[in-house]
């Protein structure tokens, strides 16, 4: 083992039908035929962005322009430890090749899930298929037809990742509601999660996002790699323990002060940030926060802000 983890970038390339670039491994390396994105690892000291450069250059041939960090992926494997910082690569010059000698293929994202890659390499794909945004209902009621009324307002308003949360619905009514909900998501191609209630989630065939308190209690993914896997954490512990069972993203909160829970301490944007760098995979940040703070979240390391009231109409 070495003594830290091996720095590692990685840059997301797409052609004009924005597909995206893949690099097959050569053989001899670690993980050798599996299919990743482009990049290489830093040299000592080197700052990741000029690394990125240099590699996207050395490997296949182009030069880029201004990057976006898409997400930090910190992952041990039994020989080595590393940790992966990807990039948006928005704009290149060159004609892609292999330099090296290895397999290229562009592949769509909607195909990225089914194609072999290495283990920390698929927090990368669910990063680039969640939205900047992760809207969670408010509590349903009594009135389904108003609750879906309201849904069709945040579809509408272009949200693609919803979570239906309810705390007192009876199970046939949630089932009911949930079922009109996916009608309403699915042609739309808005992913629906259930807070709660993975059997259901099954059965549906949609997303579960699970409590902190049920999160703790599993010790395996409750569902298969083709639905969300979603949990809400507060700390380190937890976020552990979501990484553990597999989870595909999380929210992490609360990051400022809210009406609904006055008397839990905030983690404020320095410790959000702190504990993101911990986390392989996605984190929303959570907790009095609007749209308006995607861009700060972003600059945390988060994928972006979940929330209900910055984001979920109010009744009526």
């Amino acid at each position: 083992m070495s003594e830290g983890p091996i720095h590692v970038v990685a840059g997301i390339l797409r052609d004009a039908q924005a597909r995206i670039l893949l690099a097959q491994r050569p053989a001899g390396k670690h993980l050798a035929g599996l299919w990743e994105f482009p990049g290489g690892k830093c040299e000592p000291g080197e700052p990741p962005e000029h690394a990125l450069r240099r590699e996207l250059h050395e490997e296949i041939g182009v030069e880029i322009g201004a990057v976006e960090r898409l997400i930090s992926v910190p992952w041990q494997y039994p020989e080595k430890s590393i940790v992966l910082d990807v990039y948006n690569v928005p704009t290149h010059v060159g004609s892609v090749h292999g330099r090296e000698g290895q397999e290229l293929r562009w592949a769509a994202i909607d195909e990225l899930r089914e194609i072999t890659m290495p283990p920390a390499d698929r927090p990368i794909v669910a990063a680039l298929r969640l939205p900047r945004h992760y809207a969670i209902s408010s509590e349903p009621g009594d009135d389904a037809a108003e609750f879906l009324r309201a849904l069709k307002r945040v579809l509408g308003s272009g949200e693609k990742c919803l979570q239906l949360r309810s705390k007192q619905l009876a199970p046939a009514r949630l089932r009911a509601l949930a079922q009109a909900a996916l009608e309403l998501t699915k042609p739309v191609g808005a992913d629906l999660l259930i807070n709660g209630h993975a059997d259901l989630a099954r059965d549906l065939g949609i997303g579960v996002h699970l409590p902190a308190a049920e999160l703790m209690r599993l010790r395996e993914r409750p569902l298969d790699t083709q639905s969300w896997v979603a949990a809400s954490c507060h700390d380190e512990r937890e976020l552990a323990h979501a990484a553990m069972i597999g989870v595909d993203f999380t929210v992490l909160g609360p990051v400022r002060c809210t009406a609904s829970h006055p008397n839990v301490e905030p983690l404020a944007w320095t410790r959000f940030a702190d504990l993101c760098a911990k986390a392989p995979f996605p984190v929303y940040a959570l907790g009095g926060l609007s749209k308006g703070d995607v861009a700060t979240a972003r600059a945390a390391g988060g994928q972006g802000v979940a929330g209900i009231s910055g984001f979920w109409p109010r009744s009526g």
